[in-house]
């Protein structure tokens, strides 16, 4: 058949042109497909928050809610004497606004901001306080702090108080969930970053927001991300949590009063998430929001420390106390650890408490010599005590394929040839080996010996184990006050 001129030239402009639509069609084959645009994760908090009541709380949760409270009252009084609160109330008073609220352990007043921050900052100045195991958050400090605060201004019942702390922790750590480990790895102290989230939705949810209001005030929280891990070992980490707690205070109040910000602060494209991690998990805010608690799964330090250091503790006590060990007959210790544990705890000639809670030398050799990982072994005392430092230098931690963050296993080699063994599973304290309440009441007598009477201790104590019958929640900071 005879081919027009027409016809000519069109077969040959398509065969001029078949490799590069081939080419073009195998590029689009292989690009990868568009990223699903992510749900709209901070308004579904905002939903979900305030439709929560205390009445659909789980029991469960209501327990562990009481008990994260009480612990944090506990440690809250235990540091409110420490120097780095001193600095801090010093430098803070001249500026403080009307006496609102008062501090645990002391008599001084602050107005909410300030006092929001002071106990943040006296609850973590141990390292005492709760742990959420799953992002190494300390959830009540920010929240707690926060809403006590507000709370001795305006009175709350206590039903309302513990919903409202649970919603917080739940809000906090479910977004750390969402970026972690990638955002703690990068450097950021993530109870501070996600802590102000928490506070923020706690409080808001006592000041009875709207919808459109809790999404600014959580968009609020995301604009004030505080806390790098580059402050370890200094009174700056205990200021992270303070920080938190008055950052997500301060952005529920704006809130309130119809301060805006983006409705997708969270999971915006230039948002919080995707600006300070490389890992997005959005299903971890969002998926079984009133039926899953992250909240259920808090855990209490019997030891005033980082947790990572917590099983070397353990073992240690163990095999001193059982096997009748004494600090003078050994000649190695022999760790296999984790890598988290060197990075956050590789302090090896520690000079002050602070530094001694993070490192592991330090709470190896101490638990050997004094049978015990509390704030007395954590002192400027215990870290310069002759025989610590001579059995710390004996302390051979190495990182070892296979071995958990919450695992040691701990071999000592005694002067004389024997050995002792002990691997570490899960440390007390972890959600496997919870403390009990008469433990938890232990630790909390312990930290408030020598700030408060006793007698005013056990009613504190009391006031806080009763908290869902409170009529007023703000009288659990007030009972606390120095004098009270």
């Amino acid at each position: 058949m005879s081919m027009n001129r027409r016809s000519l030239i069109g077969a040959a402009g398509l065969a001029l042109t078949t490799p590069a639509l081939q080419g073009a069609r195998a590029a689009e084959a292989t690009k990868p497909a568009a990223k699903a645009p992510p749900p709209h994760v901070t308004k579904i908090l905002a939903q979900w928050i305030l439709g929560s009541s205390y009445d659909a709380l789980p029991d469960p949760v209501r327990r562990e809610g009481v008990r994260s409270f009480l612990n944090w009252v506990g440690v809250a009084i235990g540091g409110s004497h420490h120097e780095t609160v001193d600095v801090a109330v010093s430098a803070l008073q001249p500026f403080s606004g009307p006496p609102q609220a008062g501090l645990f352990g002391r008599t001084e007043r602050f107005d909410i901001m300030n006092a929001a921050f002071l106990n943040g900052v006296s609850s973590h100045i141990f390292d005492f306080d709760d742990t959420h195991l799953k992002t190494i958050i300390h959830p009540a400090g920010p929240v707690a702090s926060a809403i006590l605060a507000y709370a001795a201004m305006k009175p709350v019942s206590g039903k309302d108080f513990l919903d409202a702390l649970v919603v917080g922790i739940e809000t906090e750590c479910r977004i750390g969930n969402a970026v972690y480990p990638n955002h703690y790895d990068a450097g950021w102290h993530i109870t501070g970053t996600c802590g102000s989230f928490g506070a923020a939705a706690a409080a808001g949810k006592l000041m009875g927001l709207t919808e459109q209001q809790m999404v600014y005030a959580l968009g609020l929280a995301a604009s004030q991300p505080v806390g790098l891990r580059e402050s370890f070992g200094s009174m700056n980490k205990s200021f992270n949590p303070g920080r938190a707690a008055s950052n997500g205070l301060f952005a529920a109040i704006l809130a309130a009063k119809g301060f805006t910000s983006s409705d997708g602060m969270i999971e915006a494209k230039r948002g919080w998430a995707n600006t300070i991690s490389t890992k997005q998990d959005w299903s971890e805010i969002t998926d079984g929001l009133g039926t899953r608690y992250e909240a259920q799964l808090n855990t209490y330090k019997p030891f005033a420390c980082g947790i990572v250091m917590h099983p070397t503790i353990d073992a240690a006590i163990q095999i001193r106390d059982a096997d009748h060990v004494r600090p003078e007959d050994i000649q190695r210790v022999d760790l296999k650890v984790h890598p988290l544990v060197l990075e956050l705890t590789g302090k090896t000639a520690p000079k002050t408490g602070l530094e001694g809670k993070f490192s592991i030398y330090h709470a190896a050799a101490v638990a050997f010599v004094e049978g015990a990982g509390g704030e007395k072994q954590f002192s400027d005392r215990a870290v310069n005590d002759p025989r610590v430092v001579a059995l710390r230098q004996k302390v051979v931690p190495v990182i070892t394929p296979g071995i958990d963050p919450a695992q040691v296993d701990m071999t000592v080699t005694l002067n004389d040839g024997r050995t002792f063994h002990r691997h570490i599973e899960h440390a007390i304290g972890s959600v496997e080996k919870p403390m009990s309440d008469a433990q938890l009441e232990a630790k909390f007598a312990d930290l408030a010996a020598g700030v408060l009477p006793e007698a005013q201790a056990k009613r504190v104590m009391r006031l806080c184990w009763s908290l869902p019958e409170l009529k007023d929640a703000g009288d659990v900071a007030r009972a606390g006050a120095a004098g009270a």
